[in-house]
C-alpha cells in the first residue's frame, strides 16, 4: 500500500459517507410532498416483502399529493393499507386505480423536529469522516513503521487527509443547511 492508496481509498470513503447522509436526508420529510418519501414502504406481494416502487409507479399528482398506480389492480387494497402502516403519518385513499396520497402540511413544532433529525444526520456523517481520517493517519503511521515512506512524506499526506476532511465537513454543513432551509420553508 502506498500514499496514494490510503489517500484514495479515504477520499471513496468520505464521498461513501456523502452519499449516505444524502440518502438519508432525502427520507427527511419536508412540506412538499415528494416520491422519496415512499421508497422504503415494503408491501406484502404474494407473500414477500417487496419495495413500493417495483409494484406501482409512483409519480407526484401536484405539491402536496403523490399518485401511486399499482401495476395490478388487485394489490390497490394492499398497497394502501402498506402505505398507512408505513408510520408515515400519510392517509392514503382509493381512487378508481390510483391511491391518492396526500401529505399534510407540517406544524412549527414537528419542523423543529425535523431539524433535530437532520443535524443528527449531520453528525453521524461528520463522525463516520473522522473516523476514515483516523485509519488513513493510522495507515499512515504504518506505512512509516514498515519504512515504506519517510517521516515527512507522512506528515505530508497527513496534511492532506486533514484538508479532505475539513473539506467534507464543509460539504456536509452546505447539506444540511440547505435541508433546514426545505423544511423550515412553510
Amino acid at each position: 500500500m502506498t500514499i496514494a492508496d490510503v489517500k484514495k481509498n479515504a477520499q471513496e470513503r468520505m464521498n461513501k459517507s456523502i452519499d449516505t447522509l444524502k440518502s438519508d436526508l432525502a427520507k427527511v420529510r419536508t412540506g412538499r410532498a415528494h416520491t422519496g418519501i415512499l421508497d422504503h414502504v415494503m408491501v406484502d406481494y404474494y407473500g414477500s416483502a417487496t419495495a413500493l416502487t417495483q409494484i406501482a409507479n409512483v409519480t407526484l399528482i401536484d405539491a402536496r399529493t403523490i399518485g401511486v398506480q399499482p401495476w395490478e389492480k388487485k394489490m390497490l387494497s394492499t398497497v394502501e393499507k402498506a402505505i398507512r402502516d408505513a408510520d408515515l403519518g400519510l392517509n392514503p385513499s382509493s381512487q378508481g386505480d390510483m391511491i391518492r396520497v396526500p401529505t399534510p402540511p407540517l406544524t412549527e413544532e414537528r419542523r423543529k423536529e425535523m431539524v433535530k433529525l437532520v443535524k443528527s444526520e449531520a453528525e453521524d456523517a461528520k463522525i463516520a469522516i473522522r473516523n476514515i481520517r483516523r485509519d488513513a493517519n493510522e495507515s499512515l503511521k504504518k506505512l512509516v513503521k514498515d519504512k515504506a515512506c519517510s517521516e515527512d512524506d507522512e506528515r505530508r499526506a497527513s496534511e492532506e487527509i486533514q484538508k479532505l476532511t475539513d473539506k467534507f465537513v464543509i460539504d456536509v454543513d452546505k447539506l444540511v443547511a440547505e435541508k433546514e432551509k426545505e423544511v423550515l420553508t412553510v
